[in-house]
């Protein structure tokens, strides 16, 4: 039966399963790990206790989302020689030595740190062990880097030559790195993953919140810091995209024709598509509810300035625009209500109401894998956006994929997508426990052992009564 599918497209979909199933995990890690460090140096700063509650409590979530991150990330690696192998010998030159330096550079300095981190508290000081945190987070944004960087290489080539053999040869070496998409969608991946990471903090005090734990002074703290990052970065990243937005229509304009559902030419300013269903056939948008001019006015900041659309290029040069059209909107919408959340917890804590509003809290609770969804709508957005191209407007996905059989891609795709959701959902079901449990001083895991963990403030039937007990004001 698998005989009768595309090989390229389910190596495609193969692809798209591993790596969005991957980037759940580095999208919450990189902003973790920041706040980590943020923790840690406020509990040297301070010496209050809540601070290194967290600390213990969100350690152990990290360690547990950094190993499925890890795990995840080494079979796309694979796929590489498997499924794409045309494309790792054409792009190897270039790519091979990217992706290297994102090992020597950022994984040896995360491997390196992590342990001092987890494990070291006690055996090297407070001072190499907030190095420890800081490396550890500077790693995580190092790591990114270089993987953006392959990334946005890959839809903004430059740097290059193009061999008799076919091969990408690098010329200039900061050109590659410092491709013209690297910058924008660099800020705005780094952006969203803190995003991410703000908002499945804020949803885990919402939780314990509105489980009557307004008494845990760590988890007021967590939903406090929560919060101020939503409404702090949410503006910023509204900010960012828009920039990349920039960007893109600068050296991808078929992408955003196909984002924004722009069939035809808009010589006198083009409509804003705010739903819709495209309809590739009939080259038009069907049901749709639109605002006239506004797209001319975000992309160009002209209500009057042309847009280009897709009816001039032939068919097969096109993405498809129904992936990057439904993607895009659930990403902006998304970003959208961050913001609202944002602005909805400033209004709370100037009327004395963070913590007691049960709307607010259930609406951060309800939005805590916001950040996640959100994530994974942008890289459907971006990546689908690109085809029919791996290196965009010159390498076709069809020549990039290696000549294997149909049933091949078909039953190692059907192995991950099992192994998958049994080995990942155990780790996932595992951190919802986790965090399931408020932080307290005698958390299971958290010990004499661990190192001074000082119970002012908590009294001592509250130590006794373990997780579920609140510390006395």
């Amino acid at each position: 039966m698998l005989d009768t599918f595309d090989p390229v497209m389910l190596a495609r979909i193969q692809f798209a399963f591993t790596v969005a199933f991957h980037f759940i995990f580095p999208s919450f890690t990189i902003g973790l790990a920041s706040f980590l460090a943020v923790l840690n140096g406020m509990w040297l700063w301070t010496r209050d206790d809540a601070y290194l509650q967290l600390w213990k409590f969100w350690v152990k979530i990290f360690a547990v989302a950094f190993a499925m991150g890890v795990v995840s990330g080494i079979t796309m690696s694979y796929q590489f020689g498997t499924n794409w192998a045309v494309f790792s010998d054409k792009t190897g030159p270039v790519l091979g030595p990217l992706m290297a330096y994102e090992v020597l550079t950022a994984f040896f300095l995360e491997a390196g740190f992590l342990g001092i981190m987890l494990f070291g508290r006690e055996r090297v000081g407070d001072t190499l062990h907030m190095i420890a945190c800081l490396m550890v987070a500077v790693g995580t944004a190092i790591s990114a880097s270089w993987i953006l960087s392959v990334n946005s290489w890959m839809h903004t080539p430059a740097g290059y030559s193009i061999a008799e053999n076919g091969q990408f040869v690098p010329e200039d070496w900061w050109a590659i790195i410092f491709n013209p998409s690297f910058l924008p969608r660099f800020a705005h991946t780094l952006t969203a993953a803190y995003l991410t990471t703000a908002f499945i903090v804020g949803g885990v005090g919402a939780y314990h919140l509105l489980k009557g734990r307004a008494g845990n002074k760590s988890v007021v703290t967590m939903f406090s810091m929560a919060m101020w990052m939503a409404a702090l970065v949410a503006p910023v990243q509204i900010f960012l995209g828009d920039a990349h937005g920039l960007n893109t229509l600068e050296h991808q304009p078929m992408k955003i024709a196909a984002m924004e559902g722009h069939y035809p030419d808009y010589p006198d300013g083009a409509p804003l598509f705010l739903f819709g269903i495209p309809n590739e056939a009939e080259e038009r948008i069907d049901y749709a509810v639109q605002i006239p001019k506004l797209s001319s006015l975000i992309l160009k900041h002209d209500l009057d300035a042309p847009l280009d659309g897709l009816a001039a290029i032939p068919r097969e040069d096109r993405p498809p625009v129904a992936i990057p059209f439904f993607a895009f909107r659930v990403m902006v919408g998304i970003g959208f209500l961050m913001l609202g959340i944002g602005l909805w917890s400033v209004w709370a804590r100037w009327r004395g109401r963070l913590y007691t509003s049960r709307p607010l809290l259930r609406a951060a609770l309800l939005m805590s894998p916001a950040g996640i969804v959100a994530v994974i709508a942008g890289w459907m957005t971006t990546e689908v956006g690109r085809q029919p191209y791996t290196v965009y407007g010159l390498l076709r996905t069809a020549e990039s994929a290696s000549p294997i059989a149909a049933p091949a891609v078909g039953a190692s795709l059907i192995a991950f997508i099992v192994i998958y959701f049994i080995v990942f959902g155990a780790g996932v079901f595992y951190i919802l426990r986790l965090m399931g449990h408020a932080p307290t001083p005698l958390e299971k895991g958290v010990s004499k052992e661990d190192g001074p963990i000082r119970t002012s403030g908590i009294t001592p039937a509250a130590q006794i009564a373990g997780p579920g007990a609140l510390p006395a004001e």
